[in-house]
């Protein structure tokens, strides 16, 4: 007994087409319910993103782990994503594939809501704020339009955020002190972490100025301490190493020759191009070393200096000795101290400076762009970009819920089912069912004509057929390892356009293959109506029709007669050139060394013995053939009346029988699977390509209905009397006849 139905399980309709069922998505319940229906009754379980005719931006978009493969659950999961957007009154456009999409049909729940303002905000941007519906033509752009928008959404201002003067003047600061980081115009532009970063580094550094304002010993000389601090470094090394060197000869006079330069070391400066600067002169000591006697020792600041440091120490005399100490031609030991203490507040102070570009705006900017306040409204415009982050975000959304609406239910019909296949061009009748019109009203032929499966990539023309089932490869040698248990004749061709190639796989699946051939050209037409130009360069060889299995045998049988005579000829038209080559160079050779050509060797003499038994084995052949023959004939026309064309029928059979058998077993197993695995399919489903698909898929060359035609023909080929050669086999089976039956009555 089977289980009760689930109260809310879906009820399915199906349709048979290619020896299977398959389902039918005729609503948008159909489509929502899918997670229902045993995926043991889907045809396809996987697709390929790339190489379909399908919108790529759409199948990478269901595509959710990227892995290059649409699955069941993702199809799945982009249905139900959709029809939780729409309203339930509109989620009929997904079984419909709507091209565009009223704003009405979006939801105005939590999940539509969002989708719904910024549809409007496309619309509003793009200057049609009155439109009711947008699509694809609005869309698609919507990075471009994200971009171009003073707020974007992204958290990033850049001068073109703003009509404030002031606030363009702060962004371009900020940018050139601490940086930038691009908005999605590309521009650069100030993110909240470079603002909070400005703002810390100028009130750090505002700070540590502070400090110096609060405590005068800092700046001695005001705004002219920096200055005078700079002065004392530049020579502070090279005082304290002339004061040592007073001390030490003040502990013992001996030491200060060793302390002042040299005879020799002033011969060795001699010996060099000399400038004030000479690196030389700089390691000589700012003055001669002399003990000082019972006087404080004092070093002079304007005569008898080291030339390399005369200048520096008038700079330092006239910024630090002066204004602190006074006018001074020398400087003492005590004095250099007093300097130094005094300065030491700076030099502490200086020890803790916050050191960071801001500061070349200067003191004053930095405390006007603090108490303007013009900081927090830089922050308050980022803060309110960033706002418009989920308004933004919801235009690709809105790119997405167009691309599905338009695309799902196309996607699901060569998905799920293969019901754009089986209701391709010239298979009205299956349209008619596939569709629900039965009646033969013509609607489902009009659609059945329309429709063409995703996997199709066009039309290829060659050998006076076209087929409609070409698919794109990658490889032709990989995909026929898989696609020859198809059991279909596919014939690879290069195709080539303006630079660009492909190659395809296409379906012969009428007529003959006897014309099909490695290096014959075609002509490849795409879904886009492109023409390519198309050569053979593989072909996996299987029968395509009934009619040629039949002939098959007798062709060959032709074939192999025709090989062996074409044969024959060419050894015995060989072998008499080889001959004629061979005598012709013996009387040249023979002429130009003097003598004579030799004379043809006479023929040779007649050998009655030896041709009577050559014509004793030919009769003997010719009667057992004639024997045999008319043992053929004896017993086909003793036969009954009735039972002469069982006999010839008998014969037929026993030679084309075989061949056709196993073509007939072969066509009815021709099925479509192996060739779409090649490319990345799971195809789920015995997808088969009986007889009749298959004629509908190779259209054969005919005239148009109403076209006059003439047989007359200027160039035919002369007319055989077949009747007179008719005729003359009768009468030799008559004769032959004649002669069986004396020979047995004798």
């Amino acid at each position: 007994m089977n289980a009760p139905a689930h109260p809310h399980a879906h009820t399915w309709k199906f349709f048979r087409a290619g020896g299977f069922d398959q389902v039918r998505l005729d609503a948008a319940a159909d489509l929502l319910h899918l997670e229902q229906l045993d995926q043991k009754l889907w045809v396809a379980l996987s697709c390929p993103v790339k190489g379909l005719e399908f919108d790529e931006k759409t199948l990478a978009l269901i595509d959710t782990d990227h892995d290059g493969h649409v699955r069941a659950p993702e199809l799945i999961a982009a249905l139900h994503w959709a029809g939780e957007r729409l309203t339930a009154t509109h989620r009929e456009l997904l079984a419909r594939g709507a091209a565009r999409l009223p704003l009405a049909a979006i939801g105005d729940d939590a999940a539509g809501a969002p989708l719904a303002a910024a549809a409007r905000r496309i619309l509003a941007v793009l200057g049609k704020a009155d439109q009711e519906d947008i699509g694809l033509e609005e869309t698609q752009g919507h990075a471009e339009l994200v971009a171009g928008a003073p707020l974007n959404g992204d958290g990033v201002v850049t001068a073109a955020s703003t009509d404030d003067e002031a606030l363009k003047a702060l962004i371009a600061e900020v940018i050139g002190s601490v940086g930038s980081t691009p908005d999605l115009s590309g521009e650069p532009g100030v993110a909240a972490n470079l603002l909070e970063r400005f703002v810390a580094d100028s009130d750090a550094w505002l700070a540590w100025q502070h400090t110096a304002d609060a405590d005068p010993a800092v700046r001695p000389l005001g705004d002219a301490t920096e200055a005078a601090w700079d002065a004392l470094e530049a020579v502070r090394a090279k005082i304290d190493d002339w004061f040592a060197r007073v001390r030490l000869a003040a502990y013992d006079e001996a030491a200060a020759t060793a302390l002042n330069p040299s005879g020799d070391d002033f011969r060795l400066l001699s010996a060099t191009v000399l400038s004030a600067q000479a690196e030389g002169i700089a390691a000589l000591p700012l003055a001669k070393v002399a003990a000082p006697g019972a006087a404080e020792p004092a070093l002079p600041l304007a005569a008898a200096l080291n030339p390399a440091w005369a200048e520096r120490l008038a700079t330092f005399a006239a910024q630090v000795v002066a204004p602190l100490l006074g006018q001074r031609t020398a400087l003492s030991a005590s004095d250099w101290q007093s300097l130094q203490d005094k300065l030491a507040p700076y030099g502490a102070w200086r020890a803790q400076a916050v050191d960071t570009p801001v500061a070349a705006l200067g003191r004053e900017r930095l405390t006007e762009l603090r108490d303007s306040g013009l900081r927090d409204k830089l922050a308050e415009l980022i803060a309110a970009d960033a706002a418009l982050a989920p308004e933004f975000a919801a235009f690709a959304d809105v790119d997405r819920l167009v691309r599905y609406v338009r695309d799902l239910a196309k996607l699901a019909h060569n998905f799920v089912s293969f019901r754009d296949f089986y209701t391709a061009v010239g298979n009205e009748r299956a349209a008619e069912v596939a569709n629900g019109n039965g009646n033969g009203n013509g609607v489902g032929i009009q659609l059945g004509k329309q429709l063409r499966a995703v996997f199709q990539a066009g039309t290829l023309f060659l050998d006076g057929r076209s087929c409609d089932l070409c698919v794109k490869v990658d490889n032709a040698d990989k995909h026929a390892a898989t696609a020859t248990l198809s059991r279909l004749c596919l014939v690879y061709c290069e195709c080539v356009r303006n630079g660009e190639r492909m190659t395809i796989a296409a379906a012969f699946t009428s007529g003959d293959s006897d014309q099909l051939m490695v290096g014959r050209n075609g002509v490849f037409y795409d879904r886009k109506g492109r023409d390519w130009d198309a050569v053979v360069v593989k072909i996996l060889d299987h029968p395509i029709s009934l009619r040629q299995a039949f002939w098959q045998p007798y062709r060959k049988a032709a074939k192999a007669v025709s090989d062996a005579a074409q044969k024959f000829a060419a050894t015995r038209a060989q072998a008499r050139d080889n001959q004629m080559a061979a005598t012709a160079v013996a009387n040249t050779t023979k002429t130009l060394e003097g003598g004579a050509p030799p004379a043809p060797p006479p023929p040779p003499a007649f050998d009655a013995a030896k041709f009577a038994g050559i014509f004793a084995a030919i009769g003997l052949a010719i009667g057992a053939v004639g024997t045999a023959i008319a043992t053929v004939i004896t017993g086909f026309l003793g036969l009954k009346w009735w039972q002469m064309p069982l006999a010839v029928g008998g014969i037929v059979l026993l030679i084309s029988g075989p061949a056709v058998l196993l073509a007939w077993f072969k066509l009815r197993s021709r099925t479509l699977g192996p060739i779409l695995d090649a490319n990345g399919w799971a195809v789920n489903a015995r997808a088969k390509i009986n007889i009749p698909f298959g004629t509908s898929l190779t259209q054969l060359a005919k005239l148009p209905e109403g076209a006059e035609r003439s047989l007359s023909d200027p160039y035919a080929e002369k007319k055989q009397p077949w009747g007179f050669y008719l005729f003359m086999l009768i009468v030799a089976g008559a004769l032959l006849f004649w002669v069986a039956r004396s020979l047995s009555g004798g």
